[in-house]
């Protein structure tokens, strides 16, 4: 009998990329590639604005079918930072899902988990998702429990702030406050 474990691994994955391309074949015709090799491309067509509309479409379909994922590695990190090599940083922050697309190119559209750091020296990437940030404990109530009426402070005193306009505040001493007489004991 196997278990299933429900609970999200906190083990650190690889980040993960898609890159959809538009390859040229000599002058008149062009194909679109993917880099996931499961995925239908449409037939090498001289229509080069059909090509781009597609890899536009194609590129945001993996966006939007993947969850991005909490505990992935920076996929720019794996890539030893290489699309922003004028700045060294170091990764860190939540993983965001990215689309980069140089509109001046227009050959080249990739989706990537990156870390919040990188994403932003990432020319031509645009935010498109945020992973959501792991519970820090399984058990933590989903509601919240109201206030009580009266705000009370350790040892069950009340808060000065809790009492009426027109209520005195309670007197009490301490017995450690008060000083002992030789033949008292305690």
């Amino acid at each position: 009998m196997t278990t299933v474990h429900s609970e999200p691994s906190t083990e650190r994955i690889p980040g993960r990329a898609w890159t959809v391309r538009i390859v040229g074949h000599g002058r008149s015709s062009a194909s679109v590639t993917c880099s996931t090799a499961a995925c239908r491309m449409p037939p090498r067509s001289e229509d080069l604005a059909v090509l781009r509309a597609f890899a536009a479409r194609h590129a945001a379909a993996h966006a939007k079918a993947a969850t991005v994922r909490p505990n992935a590695w920076c996929h720019c990190r794996s890539q030893r930072c290489g699309a922003h090599p004028d700045v060294k940083t170091h990764c860190a922050g939540a993983v965001l899902m990215i689309l980069r697309h140089d509109p001046v190119m227009r050959r080249v559209w990739s989706v990537e988990e990156v870390c919040e750091t990188c994403a932003p020296l990432i020319p031509n990437a645009t935010v498109l998702a945020r992973a959501e940030r792991p519970r820090r404990t399984p058990e933590r109530p989903t509601t919240q429990t109201p206030a009580p009426a009266r705000p009370s402070i350790a040892g069950g005193f009340s808060s000065p702030a809790a009492l009426g306009a027109g209520d005195p505040a309670p007197v009490r001493r301490s017995r450690r406050s008060r000083p002992r007489r030789p033949g008292q004991g305690r």
